[in-house]
C-alpha cells in the first residue's frame, strides 16, 4: 500500500543515496509525457523537502522544455537489489542554467560535466 509523506524521512534519504539509477518524469501542457533514466553522481538531497540534480542532456532536453511550460515533476527511485521498494518524489521543479543567479550556488554541489551550457540543475520543491 502506498504511503504519502510531506517530507523525506532519514530512511528515505538513505535509500535515495544508495540508488545508482533514477527516473525523471515531466509532462508538457499538450500532454506529451517524458520519462528519462538518470544516474551517475548527479543528485543531491539538500533537505527533507528539497532535491537538486544535474540534468545531463542526452537525446534532447525534453525535461527542461517541459519545465518551461509546466513545473510538475516526479522523480522515481526503484530498488534493483535487496528488498523491493519504489519511492516517488512529486513536486514542482525549476531549471537553473549557467546564466541564472542560483547556478553558482547549486553547481558547487555537483560534479559538472562539460559542456556546462547544456545542463541544468533542477531543485525539486
Amino acid at each position: 500500500m502506498a504511503r504519502r509523506y510531506d517530507e523525506l524521512a532519514k530512511e528515505n534519504i538513505a535509500f535515495i543515496k544508495q540508488q545508482k539509477l533514477f527516473f525523471i518524469g515531466t509532462a508538457a501542457n499538450d500532454g506529451t509525457i517524458n520519462v528519462s533514466p538518470k544516474g551517475w553522481d548527479s543528485l543531491r538531497v539538500l533537505s527533507s523537502n528539497r532535491i537538486a540534480w544535474l540534468n545531463i542532456t542526452g537525446s534532447g532536453n525534453e525535461t527542461a522544455t517541459h519545465l518551461a511550460q509546466n513545473e510538475r515533476m516526479t522523480i522515481m527511485f526503484c530498488a534493483f537489489d535487496g528488498n523491493p521498494k519504489i519511492l516517488r518524489l512529486c513536486g514542482k521543479a525549476v531549471a537553473a542554467h549557467p546564466r541564472d543567479e542560483q547556478w553558482d550556488e547549486l553547481s558547487k554541489l555537483l560534479n559538472l560535466m562539460p559542456p556546462q551550457d547544456s545542463m541544468s540543475i533542477l531543485p525539486l520543491s
